[in-house]
Formats: C-alpha cells, sequence, structure tokens
C-alpha cells in the first residue's frame, strides 16, 4: 500500500450484554418516571420507546416484542396509566423495529430518523386511539412527544453506538 493513503481505524462492535440491555430499559423506565408538568408533559419524549426501538434494531432476536410487552406492562403500572396501554403500543414498536431491522441498520443516521419517526407515529397512534375509546376524544397535543422522540433518536443512537464500540489498531 502507498504511503499517501490514510488508514482510518476499524471500528467494531462489542457484543452487548443482557446486563446493558436491562440496565437501558430500566434507565429509560427512571426517565419516563421524571415528574412532567405542563407543556412539558406534552413534548416529553417516550424515552422507553427509543430505547426498545434501538435494541429491537440492533438486537433483534434478543430483544422482541415480548421484551417489549413486558417492559410495557412495567411502564403502565410506573405511570399509573391503563393497563396495557404501553404494552400495546411497545409490541406495535417492537414489531416495526424487529421486521424492519436490516433495513433500518442499513441506512445512516439522517434516513434511519426519517424511517423511525414513521414507527415513533405508529406508537402515539396507538396511545391516541386508547385515550379516543376511554374518553371520547384524541389529545393533539401528545403527538409533539412523538416529535421529540424522533429528534432524540440520533443523539440516542450515537451514544448507545459510542458504548458499544472499541478501537482495534490496524498495526
Amino acid at each position: 500500500m502507498p504511503n499517501h493513503v490514510i488508514h482510518a481505524k476499524a471500528e467494531i462492535q462489542r457484543p452487548v450484554s443482557n446486563i446493558f440491555i436491562v440496565l437501558s430499559l430500566f434507565a429509560a423506565l427512571l426517565l419516563n418516571g421524571l415528574p412532567w408538568g405542563g407543556i412539558w408533559l406534552m413534548l416529553r419524549p417516550d424515552f422507553v420507546a427509543m430505547v426498545m426501538l434501538y435494541w429491537c434494531m440492533h438486537k433483534p432476536w434478543r430483544v422482541g416484542i415480548g421484551v417489549s410487552w413486558g417492559a410495557g406492562v412495567l411502564a403502565d403500572v410506573a405511570d399509573a396509566s391503563l393497563f396495557g396501554q404501553h404494552a400495546l403500543a411497545y409490541a406495535v414498536l417492537a414489531f416495526g423495529g424487529v421486521v424492519l431491522s436490516r433495513r433500518l441498520r442499513m441506512f445512516d443516521l439522517r434516513q434511519q430518523t426519517t424511517q423511525v419517526s414513521v414507527i415513533f407515529a405508529l406508537t402515539y397512534a396507538v396511545y391516541a386511539m386508547v385515550h379516543w375509546q376511554l374518553n371520547g376524544n384524541v389529545v393533539w397535543l401528545y403527538f409533539l412527544g412523538c416529535l421529540t422522540s424522533t429528534l432524540l433518536w440520533a443523539p440516542l443512537s450515537l451514544i448507545f453506538q459510542a458504548m458499544r464500540q472499541r478501537r482495534v489498531d490496524s498495526e
């Protein structure tokens, strides 16, 4: 190889332990439990949905619909919301993440974010349908949380990828 060619350091993904996945989901549950109020409640991203979608995309054989359903039940208990509401929404999210995992990983982060926004919109649509069935109306402002979840997708992905990468010297 000629000397004028610059060699980039190879990036290798570390294997992810189940403990790391569980801890990241637990941290997301804690973030969802922060005391939000007023307009901030409408803008609150669904941290569990974001973390769940990341793992469904990158480890679909380990984190799928069953894990998402269980995390949704925990989120229902933590949020004191209708039992099964989050579980149903997270199951829809996980289905989209697992089925589209290869396609989503193929895109760069900008393109991936636009694709993920549709999955988040479907998740928030499930919340809206449940609220509509219970109360007879839809609170459209809750879809702002879908927007903030989408905007936080890139930073979350970059943080998780940085935690999983290790540099390998080419020498």
